[in-house]
């Protein structure tokens, strides 16, 4: 939800953690998907450049951090995971530096399951999140007629809480109408957890682990409210402050502090 910045109160409910990085999971039933591409982030060094692209710069949302473009320190496959590392480093004058990776141009995404499993970072001012905007973002159409997809988000002053949401023409939050909501979990920050979205034509629905909890329906009245008959990238970042994240300041106490992503995996439907 990076182009968003929710303050929404919904039901929140609890799930149960995975909390061994080689704990596997995958969509509720095998037999509807196949796996279309996956990044277990197998050996050493920067992501693999056919699947990952960068955000360089102060992006968006008055955030705090520089995001840097193939720097280890911020983004680097280690002992099995991507590491998204945000830091207090003053690097060439920026005094927070993170990344944020994206599959822009390489892997677009139209229908069917998208899943990360991922240990958050923690701490007041963080912002990590997994989510997906609209190949036409960058040809021309703006947000929010693009379309978002918020896949997870979670904020360091609330960590136990997960949050999904969608951003749309006529559903976003600039006008208080963005569609979403939260469920509690334990300790994401100390457990891997599944985030998962399964989109189809006429729907989506938002996973934890195994729980669902969150889903919208295409009303079946066009792009303001359903831009998600289009392709869409993938965005797996490290904020940190911003309108969101930042409403309880920025502790920097807290740094370094490392998103772990142990893969991600793209299904689509059987036939």
């Amino acid at each position: 939800m990076k182009y968003s910045l929710i303050f929404l109160a919904f039901l929140a409910a609890c799930s149960g953690a995975v909390n061994k990085k080689n704990q596997t999971a995958g969509p509720q039933s095998t037999n509807d998907w196949e796996l279309v591409w996956e990044d277990n982030f197998d050996g050493t060094g920067l992501p693999d450049s056919s699947i990952w692209g960068y955000e360089e710069g102060y992006i968006r949302n008055n955030e705090a951090q520089y995001y840097t473009k193939a720097r280890p320190e911020n983004a680097r496959v280690e002992e099995g995971n991507l590491i998204i590392e945000a830091r207090n480093d003053n690097w060439n004058g920026n005094k927070i530096t993170s990344a944020s990776l994206n599959t822009y141009g390489k892997k677009s995404i139209l229908y069917g399951r998208v899943e990360v499993k991922a240990k958050l970072p923690t701490g007041v001012g963080t912002w990590p999140a997994i989510w997906m905007l609209g190949d036409a973002i960058n040809q021309g159409t703006g947000w929010p007629a693009c379309g978002e997809i918020d896949i997870m988000e979670n904020v360091g002053y609330d960590p136990d809480t997960i949050h999904a949401n969608i951003h749309t023409k006529a559903y976003n939050h600039v006008m208080g109408t963005n569609k979403g909501n939260r469920i509690g979990t334990v300790k994401p920050y100390e457990n891997y957890n599944v985030y998962a979205v399964e989109w189809f034509e006429d729907h989506m629905d938002f996973f934890l682990n195994d729980s669902l909890y969150f889903s919208f329906k295409n009303e079946g009245t066009g792009n303001d409210v359903w831009p998600f008959d289009k392709p869409q990238y993938l965005i797996i970042n490290l904020a940190i402050g911003g309108g969101w994240g930042g409403q309880k300041g920025v502790d920097n106490a807290i740094f370094p502090q490392k998103y772990y992503i142990d893969y991600v995996r793209v299904y689509k439907r059987k036939k």
